[in-house]
């Protein structure tokens, strides 16, 4: 049953991010995707973190903002360290994420170049 959520959310998330991309002129559709889904992350689990509401989270969070946007899911995680005080290791994640998803982007794209050539 949790997969089926997990789907399901996804689903209409990435349906909606899709849309998103013929609203906004690139790159603010992403942009947008990525703000939007972030606050709506950190709205979803201050409401159902502790509630005990662990499928309408799965739906939510993991499915529909999964589907939506895997930046929410980064900015939950920097969140969660900053409210440790993980301050170092929440500034080693924001780096190490942005550096390492461009650079794999960019690498990802010359072995693709190469390997049609």
């Amino acid at each position: 049953m949790n997969y089926l959520l997990v789907a399901l959310g996804g689903a209409f998330g990435s349906v909606l991010r899709y849309w998103a991309g013929f609203i906004f002129s690139f790159p603010f559709g992403t942009l947008t995707v990525n703000i939007l889904g972030s606050l709506a992350m950190g709205l979803a689990y201050g409401l159902l973190s502790e509630k005990g509401l662990e499928r309408t989270s799965l739906l939510l969070m993991v499915g529909f903002l999964g589907g939506f946007t895997t930046f929410s899911a980064f900015s939950l995680d920097v969140m969660k360290l900053f409210s440790d005080e993980r301050f170092l290791p929440g500034l080693i994640y924001i780096f190490t994420s942005f550096l390492g998803a461009i650079l794999a982007v960019w690498v990802g794209f010359l072995i693709a170049k190469g390997l049609s050539s």
